[in-house]
C-alpha cells in the first residue's frame, strides 16, 4: 500500500497549515532583502552627495554673500542692529550705481518687510577712515527738501542715525537738501548731518565728516500703489570718533574691531512733520542676513563642518541634526547595522580653502557613512508597522481558517460519514448534483455524504412545510371567522350570572391562541358563497339595530326604500360588520356612523361614513390588500378589509373607499336582483 495514500484525506489540511508559515517567512525575507538593497544604495548615494556638499559649501562661501558671512562669523548672535565687516575697503557712497552694486553683491542689505532695505557696515581696510556706512531703500512720496538758511528741519524728509559703542553715544539728524534734477526727472540731493543737540538751532553747523546722498526714482514703485510712493535710495557715511582715534594711535590698530558685534546702530527715515517713520530699525523687523550657521541645512546626518582662519583658530563648527536613531527600535538598528553591503567607505574627510580680503579660511568637511544605518533604521521602524500588520493579518487568517474551516470540516466529515453509512436511499437529486466534488479528501467525503442525504432531507422538509402551512392557514381562517360570532355571543351572554359567558370566554381564548400570525388569504379566496335575493333595506335595518350587541354604538341607517339584490346574507353581514368595526376604531369619539342606501334599476349602493382621521395617501390604494393596517404592528392584522373585497367580488359587487370632508366613506355596490 502506498504510504502517501494514507495522507490523501489530510492533504488539504496540510497545505493550508503550511501555506501561512511560508507566507510569513517570505514576508520577513522580502523586508530584510529590501532593507539590504536600500542600505547598499544609500551608502553609494551618501558618498556621491558628500563631495557635492563640499563643492556647494565652497561655492557658497566664495560668493560675496558667503564672503560677508566669513568676515562676520558672529553676526546675528547678539540682539540689535550691528555693522558688518564688508568685503570691500570702503564704499563709494557718492555714486548710486556703485553703492547699489556693492551692497547687492555683498548681500548685506537686510529686508525690513515692505518698508525697505538697509545695509550697515565698515570697510575691511582701517586706513579708509574708520567710517560706518549706511545704505538702503525706502518708499516715500516726492521728497520734501529743507530750504537753505531755514532753521527748522521738521518740514523736510530726514534720516536719523544713532550709534553706541564703548560708552560713547552718537546721534545725527540729516535733513534732505535738494541739489538739482538729474536726467530722467528723478529727485537727487544730499543729506546734511547735524548732531541731535544742534539740529534746528540758529546758525547750527553741520558735522564736517558726515556725508550722505539720496536719490528718488521718478516713477511709482511697483508695490506702492495706490499711493504712488517712489522708490528712494540713500547712502550715508558716519564719522565715528572712537574708531578714528584708534587709527592715529601709536600702536597698530586692530581691525576689524574686536567689539564690532557690540556696536549698536539704529536708523530711522522720518517724513515731514510728526508722522510715523517711513523706516525704523527699532520698530520694523528685519530678515536675518545669510550666516555661516545657515550652512547647516546643506549637511547630511553624520556630517560635520569646521571652518578655521589662517591663524588656525576655529571660526565655526557645525554638525548635522541627528538622524533620529532614538526614534528607531534598537533591534532594527542592530539588524540594519549588521546587514552586509559591498563598500569599504566608513569615514570621509575633505578640505578646501576659501580666500577673503582678511586671509584664507580652511573648510574641513567630515562625514560618517555609518550614519546611513541610523537613518535607514528610522525608516525601517516606520515600515515595520506595515510588516507587522501583514504578519498579524496572516496569523488572523490562519486562526480563521483553522477554527472556522478546517476544524468544522473535520467534524462534519466524521459525522457525515457516519450518517451516510446508516441512511441509504436510491436515486440522485439532479438539481443538487455533487458528483464533481466527490473524492478522497475531506471535501470529497463530505460531498458524497451530502449527495446521499440532501434529497431525502429536502423532501421531508418540503412535506413538513406544506403541511404546516396548510394547517396554519386553516386555523387562521377558522379563528378569524369564529371571532366575530363569539363577540356577539359574548355581548348577549356576558352577564355576570350567565353560565354561558364562561364557556364563550374560553372559546375566545382558545381561538386567539390558535389564530397565530399567518395570512388566511387563500382560504377566503377559495370560499364558495350561496347567493339569493335579499332586501337590502330590511337587512341594513337589522344590522344597525344589532350593532350595539357587537360593541358598535351610534350606528344610524338612512334608507326606507326596498332594494332587492343578489347576495349571501351571512357573507354580506361579515362585510358590513368588518367596515363598521373599522369605522368604529377610527371615528372621533361621540360621533355617529351613518349608513346611507341608494338604488336604481340596476344597482344598489351602500355608503358607510364616519367622522375622524383620514387614510394616509400612500395607503388609500392598499387598504384592501391582505396584511395592510392603519394601526401599529400587532394591534390589527389587516385582514378585515381583505375579506370585504374578496366577498364583494364573489357576490359580483364592488367596494371603494375615499377621504371626504371630516372623515372616510366606504361605498358598497351590488347588482339588483332582476338585473343581468
Amino acid at each position: 500500500m502506498n504510504p502517501f495514500s494514507l495522507l490523501t484525506p489530510y492533504r488539504l489540511r496540510i497545505v493550508l497549515r503550511m501555506a501561512f508559515p511560508l507566507l510569513a517567512l517570505a514576508t520577513l525575507g522580502l523586508a530584510v532583502s529590501v532593507l539590504q538593497q536600500e542600505k547598499q544604495l544609500s551608502y553609494q548615494a551618501y558618498e556621491n552627495s558628500f563631495y557635492k556638499t563640499r563643492e556647494q559649501i565652497a561655492a557658497t562661501l566664495r560668493h560675496p554673500t558667503g564672503q560677508l558671512a566669513l568676515l562676520n562669523p558672529a553676526a546675528g548672535r547678539s540682539p540689535g542692529l550691528h555693522p558688518v565687516l564688508l568685503p570691500y575697503a570702503a564704499l563709494d557712497f557718492d555714486d548710486q550705481a556703485k553703492v547699489q552694486q556693492a551692497i547687492s553683491m555683498a548681500g548685506c542689505a537686510a529686508q525690513y518687510g515692505d518698508k525697505g532695505t538697509l545695509c550697515i557696515g565698515i570697510g575691511n581696510n582701517p586706513w579708509a577712515g574708520g567710517f560706518i556706512y549706511v545704505a538702503g531703500t525706502f518708499h516715500a512720496p516726492p521728497l520734501a527738501a529743507h530750504p537753505l538758511r531755514e532753521e527748522s528741519i521738521d518740514q523736510a524728509h530726514r534720516v536719523e542715525v544713532k550709534v553706541s559703542l564703548r560708552g560713547q553715544e552718537y546721534h545725527w539728524i540729516a535733513p534732505f537738501e535738494q541739489t538739482g534734477d538729474p536726467a530722467g526727472g528723478g529727485i537727487r540731493g544730499r543729506l546734511t548731518g547735524y548732531t541731535a543737540a544742534d539740529a534746528g538751532r540758529p546758525h547750527a553747523r553741520p558735522v564736517k565728516d558726515f556725508r550722505g546722498w539720496i536719490w528718488q526714482s521718478p516713477v511709482c514703485a511697483p508695490d506702492a500703489a495706490p499711493d504712488c510712493a517712489h522708490s528712494t535710495f540713500f547712502s550715508v557715511r558716519l564719522p565715528v570718533g572712537v574708531l578714528q582715534d584708534a587709527l592715529f594711535a601709536k600702536t597698530k590698530p586692530t581691525w576689524p574691531p574686536q567689539d564690532l558685534a557690540n556696536i549698536d546702530v539704529s536708523v530711522a527715515v522720518l517724513p515731514p512733520g510728526e508722522g510715523p517713520a517711513l523706516l525704523d530699525t527699532t520698530r520694523d523687523r528685519a530678515t536675518p542676513l545669510f550666516s555661516l550657521r545657515d550652512l547647516e541645512s546643506l549637511l547630511l546626518p553624520g556630517e560635520t563642518l569646521r571652518i578655521r582662519n589662517d591663524q588656525g583658530n576655529e571660526v565655526l563648527s557645525l554638525s548635522a541634526a541627528s538622524s533620529g536613531s532614538d526614534q528607531s527600535w534598537h533591534a532594527l538598528l542592530t539588524l540594519v547595522r549588521h546587514l552586509p553591503v559591498d563598500t569599504t567607505v566608513k569615514a570621509l574627510q575633505t578640505r578646501a580653502s576659501v580666500p577673503t580680503p582678511l586671509g584664507n579660511f580652511e573648510i574641513e568637511l567630515s562625514g560618517d557613512a555609518r550614519s546611513v544605518s541610523d537613518t535607514l533604521s528610522v525608516v525601517a521602524t516606520r515600515v515595520s508597522w506595515f510588516v507587522g500588520a501583514i504578519l498579524g493579518a496572516l496569523l488572523l487568517a490562519w486562526l480563521v481558517v483553522e477554527a472556522g474551516i478546517i476544524r468544522p470540516i473535520s467534524i462534519l466529515t466524521r459525522r457525515a460519514d457516519k450518517v451516510a453509512r446508516s441512511v441509504k436511499t436510491a436515486g440522485a437529486l439532479d438539481e443538487f448534483d455533487l458528483s464533481d466534488l466527490r473524492g478522497r479528501d475531506e471535501l470529497g467525503v463530505l460531498a458524497n455524504c451530502l449527495h446521499d442525504l440532501l434529497r431525502r432531507v429536502r423532501e421531508d422538509v418540503e412535506k413538513d412545510a406544506i403541511r404546516a402551512e396548510q394547517e396554519r392557514d386553516m386555523w387562521h381562517a377558522v379563528g378569524h371567522e369564529i371571532m366575530s360570532p363569539l363577540q356577539s355571543l359574548m355581548a348577549l351572554h356576558g352577564g355576570e350570572h350567565d353560565p354561558s359567558g364562561r364557556y364563550i370566554h374560553r372559546m375566545q381564548q382558545a381561538v386567539r391562541v390558535l389564530y397565530g400570525q399567518a395570512s388566511p388569504s387563500e382560504a377566503f379566496q377559495s370560499t364558495t358563497l350561496q347567493l339569493e335575493s335579499l332586501d337590502l333595506d330590511a337587512f341594513l335595518r337589522d344590522v344597525a339595530a344589532n350593532a350595539p350587541c357587537v360593541g358598535i354604538d351610534d350606528v344610524s341607517y338612512q334608507g326606507g326604500t326596498p332594494a332587492m339584490v343578489r347576495a349571501d346574507p351571512y357573507s354580506l353581514e361579515d362585510v358590513v360588520t368588518h367596515i363598521l368595526n373599522n369605522a368604529n376604531r377610527h371615528r372621533t369619539p361621540g360621533t355617529p356612523i351613518i349608513m346611507t342606501l341608494t338604488s336604481d334599476e340596476r344597482t344598489a349602493s351602500l355608503a358607510i361614513h364616519n367622522q375622524g382621521e383620514s387614510i394616509a395617501p400612500e395607503l388609500i390604494d392598499k387598504v384592501f390588500e391582505y396584511g395592510v393596517s392603519g394601526q401599529d404592528e400587532g394591534a390589527n392584522r389587516g385582514q378585515g378589509l381583505f375579506v370585504v373585497k374578496t366577498y364583494m367580488a364573489k357576490m359580483g359587487g364592488t367596494v371603494a373607499v375615499r377621504n371626504v370632508d371630516g372623515g372616510v366613506e366606504f361605498e358598497l355596490t351590488l347588482h339588483a336582483a332582476g338585473a343581468r
